[in-house]
């Protein structure tokens, strides 16, 4: 198994947890939340599919698919453009609402762009550093497990948001 063929695999799980956290939920329930000051289940993965979008457009030099698929204006919502959903507070939270099929299409173009770049990697593009302002500088390949570490734990969330909504 090559390091190209590990990223693939770790970005393939976290689609299938999305996938798999809309299952029997309409729009209202996606955008429950189960105090005022918690995410709901479109906020969490429009969040983990903003992030992957914003940061594997970064390092492959590429544009967000939010933008240039029209994800953005498929929305509609009410945040800037460049919003990942860092720092929001309840209100802003409170204003992400989507379909599940709205949800999984932005991730699954999301995914489809970072296997595109992902699988053209080498093991020595991981060592790349993409950001010296750190300490230790930032690799490719930190970069690109941080990015899966941070949405498997919000796919895990919405999992069992779903779950408990299901029950």
């Amino acid at each position: 198994m090559t390091s190209a063929d590990v990223l693939v695999d770790a970005f393939s799980r976290i689609q299938a947890v999305v996938h798999e956290s809309v299952v029997g939920l309409d729009e209202e329930a996606l955008a429950h939340r189960i105090d005022p000051e918690s995410n709901s289940i479109a906020w969490l993965l429009w969040h983990l599919a903003r992030v992957q979008d914003d940061h594997i457009a970064d390092v492959a030099e590429t544009e967000q698919v939010w933008l240039v698929q029209s994800w953005a204006a498929r929305f509609g919502l009410p945040l800037d453009e460049e919003d990942t959903g860092y720092g929001h507070d309840s209100d802003q939270v409170e204003s992400v609402r989507a379909s599940g099929e709205l949800l999984t299409g932005y991730y699954d173009a999301v995914h489809e762009q970072t296997l595109r770049f992902v699988t053209g990697l080498g093991d020595a593009d991981l060592d790349e550093v993409i950001d010296a302002s750190w300490s230790p500088p930032v690799t490719l390949g930190v970069r690109l497990v941080s990015v899966i570490a941070d949405d498997l734990q919000h796919a895990g969330q919405a999992a069992l948001l779903n779950g408990f909504l299901r029950s």
